[in-house]
């Protein structure tokens, strides 16, 4: 009977180890979404973009960025992507009125990182081809998720800031020209543990960002940093915590747990009384 209750023990105290670790698993699956109202940087975002990498709008997560411009403008917006995070940008352009087009265009959107690679899309519509009478062609783009380091030869989205250009790639060139609206924003899920990695980035990989010793002569002369300048709303996070550290402690007890029931099943009752001492 001590065994059996021994036994429960072990099994209820890794099933509260394992409840701990369960928020972040639930952040891990496909159908978690993030609660708008904890949606960092809600709000109102820019009411302009930029048209090159250099004079890109920022924004955060959780914004909307609205631009007006002219049929066949690039538009670019830059928001800031942590680790564990899954960015995904949606995008709507407003047409113009379909009487004073000639035909269907398509309309694209691409992200690049803080080292202007184009990051591809795990799932989305980055492309799409509106017809003649629609009014708004929607399109989205869900990245992979962010990790804290990657091998130099390696194309992982890593943290730091992330652009998104917005443009239409095919139409009459008869439409070239006519006004059109976008409204741009960004949507962010936590992934935890399940793509972390060991070890981190020097620095964030961020537009402007120098040396260490540049970073402290800019803090000691009461400057920002563009590391600084570019975070997230909350900060940029140090890389090395994740939920992966819950479940490697709660599978290293339950294993020490089931060594020490294992012995208590096989030890036996030692020796028989009716055995001499000697013997």
């Amino acid at each position: 009977m001590r065994t059996v209750r021994m036994l429960a023990t072990a099994a209820l105290t890794g099933a509260a180890l394992l409840g701990l670790a369960g928020p972040a698993a639930l952040a891990d699956s496909p159908s978690a979404t993030p609660d708008p109202s904890a949606s960092a940087g809600s709000g109102s975002g820019p009411t302009e973009a930029g048209t090159t990498f250099r004079t890109a709008a920022r924004f955060l997560p959780g914004q909307q960025a609205t631009a007006q411009a002219a049929t066949g403008d690039y538009l670019y917006w830059v928001f800031p992507a942590d680790t564990g995070q899954r960015p995904t940008v949606r995008a709507t352009v407003t047409l113009p009125d379909a009487a004073l087009r000639h035909g269907p265009a398509t309309w694209r959107i691409d992200v690049y990182d803080g080292l202007r690679r184009r990051q591809p899309c795990m799932y989305g519509m980055q492309s799409r081809t509106a017809p003649k009478e629609a009014a708004t062609v929607e399109l989205a783009c869900v990245l992979r998720p962010v990790r804290a380091s990657a091998d130099a030869w390696s194309n992982d989205p890593l943290p730091g800031s992330y652009y998104v250009r917005l443009t239409v790639t095919g139409l009459p060139e008869e439409d070239l020209g006519q006004p059109f609206t976008a409204r741009i924003g960004v949507d962010t899920v936590d992934k935890g543990g399940a793509y972390a990695t060991d070890g981190s980035l020097g620095a964030p990989l961020v537009p402007g960002a120098t040396t260490a010793d540049q970073a402290e002569a800019d803090e000691e002369a009461g400057r920002r940093t563009a590391v600084e300048a570019a975070a997230p709303e909350d900060g940029w996070s140090s890389g090395w915590w994740s939920d992966r550290w819950l479940w490697t402690a709660a599978g290293g007890i339950l294993a020490a747990l089931a060594g020490i029931g294992g012995y208590v099943l096989t030890r036996g009752t030692g020796r028989p009384p009716r055995v001499p001492p000697a013997v």
